[in-house]
């Protein structure tokens, strides 16, 4: 008798964490391709993050270009009168 209750009390929290561990299992596959996902969209977003310093930069420089040449027709039309 005493085999009995020890065998349950052993198993059947032992069913009970299998139970509960079950529908965590059968999500793993779809946990693995959803982090896959984020870490490609990650990688997307530091891609564009790049780009996007890369036009601010560009843009920086076409500003001081644009700047640059209104001094010039500022100096051209004082010189005209």
């Amino acid at each position: 008798m005493l085999i009995w209750i020890v065998l349950a009390v052993v198993l059947l929290p032992l069913v009970v964490l299998a139970l509960a561990v079950r529908p965590v299992l059968t999500r793993l596959p779809r946990l693995r391709r959803a982090a896959v996902a984020l870490q490609r969209r990650a990688s997307e977003a530091e891609a564009l993050r790049e780009t996007a310093e890369a036009l601010q930069q560009r843009a920086e420089g076409i500003q001081t270009q644009l700047d640059t040449a209104q001094r010039h027709l500022m100096v051209i039309k004082a010189k005209r009168g």
